[in-house]
């Protein structure tokens, strides 16, 4: 599916409009339209798979990504302060939660995790506004596998003084991320599983 610029008709606007189970339902089609291949791909975590999930093509697309800010911004807890993220795959959900965060007169800043540190100025592993320490961050991420991109993002946010205890992803891939993280007592939440984005795929007929 390839998108298109042309003018919005009603029925575009979905993003902006749908209630949140019917917001989710759209964006699992999203999903599974744009995101979702079969074939043989090898994972940044080296393993082989049946299928491949380019999470990009629904983040930083414009109804995905209001329906993604929209639906993660209704499940953070009450006393989140920011939501953070490894880049580049969480660089667009972080952007997208604050602003919609904005909109909803909940503002919540975005802080982006860098891979290395900066090799200039600050040096800095955290992109972002500061914050007091002990500030409560809800780490995101697109897809998760074995959990251990996500927990980078989470050391490098509690060695700046930052309390986290949650994570959350758009697709859980269950292959351990979930397992992962409970050993290390971070709660888990994710908005589809991959039998999830399957089970759909096939229902739509590709």
């Amino acid at each position: 599916m390839t998108y298109s610029t042309e003018t919005l008709t009603q029925s575009d606007i979905w993003a902006a409009t749908a209630d949140v189970t019917n917001l989710r339902q759209k964006l699992l089609d999203l999903f599974c339209q744009l995101a979702y291949q079969e074939g043989d791909f090898i994972l940044s975590s080296g393993q082989p798979s049946s299928y491949y999930i380019n999470g990009k093509q629904v983040t930083l697309h414009p109804q995905g990504a209001l329906a993604i800010g929209r639906i993660l911004l209704s499940l953070l807890p009450s006393d989140t302060q920011a939501v953070a993220g490894l880049t580049l795959g969480a660089d667009p959900i972080v952007s997208a939660v604050s602003v919609v965060s904005a909109y909803e007169n909940r503002p919540i800043p975005a802080l982006i995790i860098r891979k290395e540190a900066k090799g200039h100025g600050t040096k800095a592993y955290i992109e972002g506004p500061n914050l007091p320490e002990g500030a409560k961050v809800v780490v995101l991420e697109d897809v998760v596998t074995t959990g251990q991109s996500a927990m980078k993002a989470v050391e490098r946010l509690r060695a700046a003084g930052y309390v986290v205890d949650e994570v959350i992803s758009l697709v859980d891939r269950q292959q351990g991320g979930a397992e992962f993280y409970q050993s290390v007592g971070l709660k888990f939440e994710v908005v589809f599983t991959i039998k999830d984005l399957q089970e759909r795929y096939r229902e739509l007929g590709n």
